[in-house]
């Protein structure tokens, strides 16, 4: 099963039962190989709807197919037009085709996205994907406190893009108090039902960051394959370290890119070279204890080349 990339699949009534139909009989279309004639329905269809983002979003990806880039740019900017809260994700294509500049992605797409795939998730990663970074992080935390010579056993746990719980799972047997949060209901929903976590909440990143700031009372915060969907890491760093308690870790993974910026790669997730992870981790004020190249998934049978970094804030 291939997992987490645009919702070519989510489909958004017009309204409107002959363009609709249209729509369908263009997925058909598509789907039997006839590219040409589904881009023609679909152009029936906004005919009828001028403003069915999922009818534009399509027929990007239609367009793009047949090697249209200015077409496919042209529908993707459509389709994002018509849906403002763009659950297709069509700003996304447009960064990859080089029309726009890379952008957090839009909050309704990924909640689209998870909450799409909350029920399969676990075995999706784990059986289709092989996804080990739970364990790589938990591997790399340990290593780290050996090194600097505290012991690997935390007070407060901030499990940040909890997603179903893999993460929490992992590392609730070396925790007292497990908190969880996630951008997607149905995702906390799974991860609830594991009981693993003394809170959960639905919220974007940044924004419980910045309300647990006041407290500052977590000792140690990761995130296992969150970051894929933020081009810069410096905020989300910046925000972690002041939630952390002094001596505080912060752990997590990212896919990785042998330059020294930032890509949005064909899967439609961001990779960070090694460079743009410890300028985030320093301009942070944190610590980097630990910067190293795992594979925390497999793709068509590959490794997807990662990074999992080990961060602490100054004990003073």
């Amino acid at each position: 099963m291939k997992f987490v990339q645009q919702l070519s699949t989510l489909f958004l009534s017009s309204g409107d039962l002959i363009a609709d139909r249209r729509y369908a009989w263009a997925q058909d279309c598509e789907a039997k190989g006839d590219l040409h004639a589904a881009a023609e329905l679909l152009l029936q269809a906004l005919e009828l709807t001028p403003g069915y983002a999922s009818a534009w979003f399509a027929l990007g990806e239609i367009r793009e197919k047949l090697s249209d880039r200015t077409g496919a740019i042209d529908a993707f900017t459509k389709a994002r037009d018509a849906d403002p809260d763009d659950r297709h994700g069509a700003v996304l294509n447009l960064i990859r085709l080089g029309a726009n500049a890379p952008a957090d992605l839009p909050p309704a797409y990924v909640r689209a996205l998870f909450d799409h795939y909350a029920s399969a998730f676990d075995k999706a990663l784990t059986e289709g994907l092989g996804y080990q970074a739970p364990a790589l992080l938990f591997a790399a935390v340990k290593k780290a406190c050996e090194t600097t010579g505290q012991p690997a056993r935390f007070r407060a746990m901030l499990d940040l893009g909890c997603g179903t719980g893999l993460a929490g799972a992992v590392f609730r047997p070396v925790v007292d108090r497990l908190v969880g949060m996630d951008l997607s209901p149905r995702m906390i929903e799974q991860a609830r039902a594991k009981a693993l976590y003394d809170r959960l909440e639905v919220l974007d990143m940044l924004g419980f960051l910045t309300e647990e700031a006041a407290q500052a009372d977590y000792d140690l915060i990761v995130a296992a394959d969150v970051f894929v969907y933020l081009p810069d890491l410096a905020p989300v760093a910046a925000a972690a370290a002041r939630v952390l308690a002094p001596g505080g870790v912060f752990a997590f993974t990212v896919e990785r890119q042998p330059g020294d910026g930032v890509i949005l790669g064909p899967a439609l997730r961001y990779a960070h070279g090694a460079d743009h992870v410890r300028t985030a981790i320093e301009c942070s004020g944190l610590h980097l204890l630990s910067l190293d190249t795992v594979a925390t998934r497999t793709e068509k049978g590959l490794p997807v080349p990662g990074l999992v970094a080990v961060a602490q804030v100054p004990s003073s």
